[in-house]
């Protein structure tokens, strides 16, 4: 049984820990370059929910971790997932009176800057990535959000009528 203390670390460590596990995982071909950035949405969901706990020095260490399973130069990840942590943090008390779509829209925005930053040092570091496997992961990783929210929106809506 998992203590009330416990309880605080537990959600986002194994959420962060699914998200690197599934950001690994061998995809074929056909499937792969749709993989979503899962964990820029799981990073960017917790920095959301408790900006105070989940910030740019877990947003630097999970980066460096990333960098360190996927082999990406180092600190490239790092640099991407602070930048949108960073952003993230300071548009958190606007972000969380906006409408699902205008955040869904804004953590798009969020992805896109994410593999902007990725891609500028790609291209600092001569590696050339195409078209499909660079900007798709946007496009998934938006759709991911709505489903998480939709999922998060169902749980508490079935918390509230069982009270």
């Amino acid at each position: 049984m998992i203590s009330a203390g416990s309880r605080h670390w537990f959600a986002p460590t194994a959420s962060v820990v699914i998200a690197l596990v599934l950001s690994v995982v061998p995809l074929p071909d056909a499937v792969g370059a749709f993989r979503p950035d899962w964990v820029v949405v799981v990073l960017l969901y917790w920095s959301l929910i408790e900006p105070r706990r989940y910030g740019l020095l877990s947003a630097f260490w999970i980066g460096i971790v990333l960098d360190t399973l996927t082999g990406s130069l180092l600190g490239q990840h790092s640099l991407a997932l602070l930048l949108v942590v960073y952003l993230s943090q300071r548009l958190y008390l606007r972000i969380r009176t906006f409408p699902a779509s205008q955040v869904a829209t804004i953590v798009i925005g969020l992805l896109a800057l994410y593999e902007l930053v990725l891609l500028l040092i790609d291209g600092f570091a001569g590696r050339q990535v195409p078209f499909v496997e660079r900007w798709a992961p946007v496009v998934t990783g938006g759709l991911l959000w709505l489903l998480v929210l939709v999922a998060i929106e169902r749980s508490r809506q079935a918390a509230e009528a069982r009270m």
